[in-house]
Order: structure tokens, then C-alpha cells, then sequence
């Protein structure tokens, strides 16, 4: 992952309502192991978080002007150290205009993955750490803490310019927190979100569904794609990448590889042809658990609608062929 500039600004803003003090890097951080190192740390925190969005650029604006500045720095206008100054800037002037109560280091890192640029900027914390001097005495040390991630985002620049319809060149977190504390960060990188992960991926499920009924597919196939599509779209996770439908479509059928993909398009389900799956949808995919009173119940999602029955009226299940060890088990009881 060679790391092509990387600058570290500090937004000092204590919570006792001072104003923020700015400390600008007077240089960009020199390529070392440590900040391979620290970027790397960074991307497995953000690759694991649940709940990103994924959007677009607002036209450049006074209200919206990063994207501005960094095509400037895409054609070599002005260099990084200034884009990242000046963000920094912009940055500590909208924590001061919502009187938020913490700042942190700002880590501006653009990057090559593969055939890939990217553009990371994350807001990191310090913590209080024990280390072990070489004569064994302890002291209490900071560090940056890059396991705790909070106002993050990364920009697939190579998206950005080879493909100015895209709507999804941007992910960032959405934190759990305050409407005032998460729409801060996104304004400031300027995004909107142009992609509704959850809902394409709940609509990816569903098609899956039918397409397990239309073609009649035997319940150990059915199970053997229903993992397949769940691994796919989770490694496309972890390095932050869409699900390409016609990618997915060759997982399910290598001798038929565009059977599913135009079994979606022909449905109408309104899927875009790449977006990005939403990471908590997939977990709850994979079964359906519930348990209460002595009871539990778990099966996978696709044996839904064939072996497992819902009646919501009811709110009753009916389930056919029940495993033989659990009929035995039945058999047994009645008999006794």
C-alpha cells in the first residue's frame, strides 16, 4: 500500500468550552513502517465498522469547499501540505461554530491500493498507555488510538475522476451520536449520501429469494450460494469495495455466469449494478435466531417460504422435514 503523502495536523479543543488551538504540521510525514504502520491500523478500524454511507461530492461551495481544493491538488495546483492546511482550517472552524467538545489528530493520507487511489482523513484520539522501560520501571505513555474510530472517511479518488456519474466515491462513518455531532464531518468533507447500502442489500436478499424458488434450487445449493453470496459481498467489505452484480452472478453459476445477474434485471428490483453492501444486513441474513420460554429457533434465511412457513396472522411456524435426529427425539417422547 505505498502511501504517497500523509500529513498529521492536531485540533487541540478541550471540553471546557475554549477556543480550539490549531497546530499546523509544518511537512508531510517522511514514509516509514510507522506510518504504514498507522494507516494500516486505520483502515482495518474503518473496513470493520458497520453502518457507513456511501455518497458523492456537493458541487464545490463556500458552504462545501474541500472537493474544490482537492482537484486542485489532482492536477498539481497547489500541493498536499497546503490542501491539508487549509482543511484543517475549515475543519477546526466548523468544531468551533457547533462548540463540539473534543478535537484529536488529523490524519490526511493519500494512498495507492492495486490499481486504486484513495484519500483517508480521520480524526484520531490519543489514550493513556502503561509501557516498560529497559530497566523494567513503568511509565504512563500516549499513544494514538486507531482501534476507536468516530469521524472518518475515505475518498476512491480513481473513482472520482474516471467516473463522474458515480454516486458512491465517498463512504464515511455515520456515528451513533447526535445529528449535530455526525452531519459536522460530512459537511466538512463535503458529501451527500447517494447510495442507500441497507436498503440495496435487503433488495439484493430478497432477490436472491426468489431466485432460490424460481429455479427450484435443492436446499444444499441453495445453502452452498446463499454462502457464497455472503462471503463475496463481505471480502468486497474489507477492502472497501462495491458488489458488482455481474461479479456476484458468475459466483452462482460459473457455467451459466450471467444467469442471476439478468434474473435481477429482468425482475425490475431497481439494484444498481455496483454498490456497496451494508455489513450489519449481512450478519442478520445469514439465520434467523429467536429464543423464549425453553424455546429456540434458529434456520437459515433462504429456507424460508419453502421448508419454514410464517404465518404472521398466527404468528406461527411450520416446518417441513425436521431433522431425523429430532424426529427421533419426538418419537421417542411420544412413546415413552
Amino acid at each position: 500500500m505505498p502511501i504517497r503523502h500523509a500529513v498529521m495536523h492536531f485540533i487541540d479543543k478541550k471540553p471546557d468550552g475554549s477556543p480550539a488551538v490549531l497546530h499546523l504540521a509544518s511537512s508531510e510525514l517522511p514514509d516509514s513502517s510507522a506510518i504504514q504502520n498507522l494507516l494500516c491500523d486505520v483502515n482495518g478500524t474503518y473496513n470493520a465498522k458497520t453502518g457507513k454511507g456511501w455518497g458523492f461530492f456537493h458541487p464545490a461551495s463556500g458552504a462545501y469547499p474541500l472537493s474544490g481544493w482537492l482537484g486542485k491538488v489532482m492536477i498539481d495546483e497547489i500541493a498536499f501540505l497546503d490542501f491539508t492546511r487549509t482543511g484543517a482550517e475549515h475543519l477546526t472552524k466548523l468544531m468551533e461554530e457547533l462548540n463540539l467538545s473534543v478535537g484529536g489528530h488529523v490524519l490526511f493520507a493519500l494512498y495507492t491500493q492495486g490499481m486504486t487511489d484513495y484519500l483517508m482523513i480521520a480524526i484520531l484520539q490519543q489514550v493513556d498507555t502503561v509501557a516498560v522501560a529497559h530497566d523494567l520501571t513503568v511509565a504512563t505513555s500516549r499513544q494514538i488510538d486507531t482501534r476507536t474510530l468516530h469521524f472518518a472517511a475515505r475518498i476512491n479518488l480513481s473513482e472520482w475522476k474516471n467516473n463522474p456519474a458515480s454516486r458512491q466515491y465517498v463512504s464515511f462513518i455515520k456515528p451513533k451520536g447526535g445529528r449535530k455531532s455526525t452531519a459536522y464531518f460530512r459537511d466538512f468533507i463535503g458529501a451527500q449520501e447517494g447510495v442507500d447500502a441497507p436498503g440495496e442489500t435487503r433488495t439484493l436478499l430478497k432477490a436472491f429469494a426468489d431466485f432460490v424458488k424460481a429455479e427450484d434450487l435443492a436446499d444444499d445449493t441453495a445453502s452452498e450460494k446463499s454462502h457464497n453470496l455472503v462471503a463475496y459481498a463481505q471480502a468486497q467489505g474489507k477492502i472497501d469495495e462495491p458488489i458488482s452484480l455481474d461479479e456476484l452472478s458468475e459466483l452462482m453459476n460459473e457455467d451459466s455466469p450471467k444467469t442471476f445477474a439478468e434474473f435481477i434485471r429482468a425482475g425490475e428490483y431497481g439494484i444498481s449494478e455496483c454498490f456497496a453492501a451494508d455489513k450489519r444486513t449481512l450478519n442478520q441474513y445469514r439465520r434467523y435466531t429467536g429464543r423464549a420460554e425453553g424455546m429456540s429457533i434458529s434456520f437459515e434465511a433462504h429456507l424460508l417460504g419453502k421448508r419454514v412457513e410464517f404465518d404472521q396472522d398466527s404468528a406461527s411456524l411450520t416446518i417441513k422435514n425436521l431433522p431425523t435426529q429430532l424426529i427421533d427425539q419426538l418419537k421417542r417422547s411420544s412413546a415413552a
